[in-house]
């Protein structure tokens, strides 16, 4: 391709700029696969989030960018886009260094970035965001006006699509924004700054920042920061949502997960197994909000599912994320294996058996390996089932009744963001599904679709990301009234 993306950065992106850093402090990038540190980027300081919001404010009070036509601002984002799409390879290579990914899974969507991009640039225009009415007195137009500056809080374990998540439907709404990345993985937001810079991107319209959690809360509570869009921990969100709430600043939180996979007592435990194992334990390597780790399976038939999903879980391969058979890399961070492996220690001692796993891999001395784990004879309140684990390791819940306890058991669970349910009875199973709490919900299937709305019940969060729902969250609804017909 002629060109290396760097693992090492100097400078935060602020105002259409690389600007110097108020601090000489750094935060290093350290290689879950080696263990060792393998680049390094600023830690950004309050000053430096100070510095970042002026220029989003500038450019929302004062900038082009939202008094542009949605044609003009798709112009600009379809060139953020080409430049991402050309890079998608080198992308992903540079986003499984940081966190430790598998190439298998991140290799395999080189355009996804500028894809995206792309298909807010078509929503927007789609969409569109006036739109006349007729009120009980008179005609009246309904516009949907940009929010203002966002602070765009991303985590480590999908950085740079869950900062896209934001970033395009954001700024297809006319919005600025103020990128925190994650101290472990920042490097593939700088990718995303240098294309808006390439792309010419109004200065101030796209600002980034990496830092912790001391800067990061100080971007939380800036008083002209208009919202907050945050993926992380459910702890995190709520003290987010504490802050948030005392200023009345808009916020939308998209967190944790304790999905459950529902098989009835007519379904295929082969079926079964081929979704509830890649997107279960597998998904990500466990490292997803959404993986569907509880499986509920009929207490009769439990040994032949134990069964099948053993028998699948024999086509993960742990290994190096950089090597295209790998399907289960490193977690992100030794504190994350540490955190897993202390939740897997309560599974036998509170009654659970273990059928696969539960160790770190003998063949891999180096690198933050866990592997791919599975207990089966587990009840819904012991401590594997309740904790969202963030690893590769799967429940196996037996439930005795009828459909009714199914459900009961899914629904047990302070969080809802996801979850599927198999029978070959399409009726039965869509009764299932309307009944269980959560935001996505799959009917004999399951994936993440970025062109529909995502996010979750309860303790899951706030709000939704993704397709037309996505794009309308980052707008306030505005009433005009008084005009005459035919003037949008």
């Amino acid at each position: 391709m002629g060109f290396t993306l760097p693992l090492s950065r100097d400078a935060f992106f602020i105002d259409g700029e690389w600007v110097t850093p108020s601090s000489s402090e750094t935060i290093g990038i350290i290689s879950p696969r080696t263990e060792e540190v393998v680049g390094t980027v600023p830690a950004g300081q309050p000053a430096d989030i100070d510095r970042a919001v002026a220029a989003a404010r500038k450019a929302f009070d004062h900038g082009p960018w939202p008094r542009m036509s949605v044609e003009e601002r798709g112009a600009i984002m379809r060139k953020v886009a080409a430049y991402m799409r050309e890079r998608g390879p080198e992308v992903a290579k540079l986003v499984s260094t940081e966190m430790g990914g598998p190439m298998s899974m991140l290799g395999r969507f080189p355009d996804g970035a500028g894809n995206l991009i792309d298909y807010y640039a078509d929503l927007a225009k789609e969409v569109g965001f006036a739109h006349p009415r007729m009120g009980q007195v008179g005609p009246a137009v309904v516009r949907n006006e940009p929010v203002g500056v966002i602070g765009a809080i991303t985590p480590w374990n999908g950085p740079l699509t869950l900062l896209l998540m934001k970033f395009a439907p954001a700024l297809m709404a006319g919005c600025t924004m103020v990128s925190k990345p994650s101290p472990e993985a920042p490097l593939d937001a700088y990718v995303l700054a240098d294309a808006c810079a390439a792309a010419g991107l109004p200065a101030g319209v796209f600002n980034l920042v990496p830092a912790g959690r001391e800067a990061g809360e100080h971007l939380v509570s800036h008083k002209d920061v208009d919202k907050i869009a945050f993926t992380g921990s459910t702890a995190a969100g709520r003290r987010i949502a504490e802050i948030c709430g005392r200023d009345l600043r808009r916020v939308a939180l998209e967190l944790g997960g304790k999905s459950a996979l529902i098989a009835l007592d007519d379904a295929d435990a082969a079926a079964v197994a081929k979704t509830a194992i890649p997107f279960g334990l597998g998904f990500n390597s466990g490292q997803a909000c959404a993986a569907l780790t509880r499986i509920l399976v009929p207490a009769r038939r439990q040994a032949e599912f134990v069964e099948a999903l053993s028998a699948q879980m024999e086509t993960l391969v742990t290994g190096d994320p950089f090597d295209l058979a790998t399907t289960v890399g490193p977690m992100v961070a030794e504190r994350q294996r540490t955190r897993i492996e202390g939740l897997i220690a309560t599974g036998k001692p509170e009654g659970a058996t273990l059928v696969r796993g539960g160790s770190r891999p003998t063949d891999l001395p180096r690198g933050w390996y866990v592997a791919p784990t599975l207990f089966c004879d587990v009840k819904n309140e012991m401590t594997i089932a309740r904790e969202e684990i963030f690893g590769p390791v799967g429940v196996v819940i037996p439930y005795e009744g009828d459909d009714e306890e199914a459900i009961r058991i899914a629904n047990d669970t302070p969080y809802g963001l996801a979850g599927a349910v198999f029978s070959p009875d399409i009726d039965r199973a869509y009764s299932v599904c309307q009944r269980v709490r959560a935001g996505t919900y799959g009917v004999n299937t399951f994936y993440i679709d970025p062109r529909l709305p995502f996010g979750g019940f309860k303790a899951s969060g706030i709000g939704r990301e993704n397709g037309k729902e996505g794009l309308l969250a980052f707008t306030e609804t505005k009433t005009v009234l008084g005009l005459p017909e035919g003037i949008v």
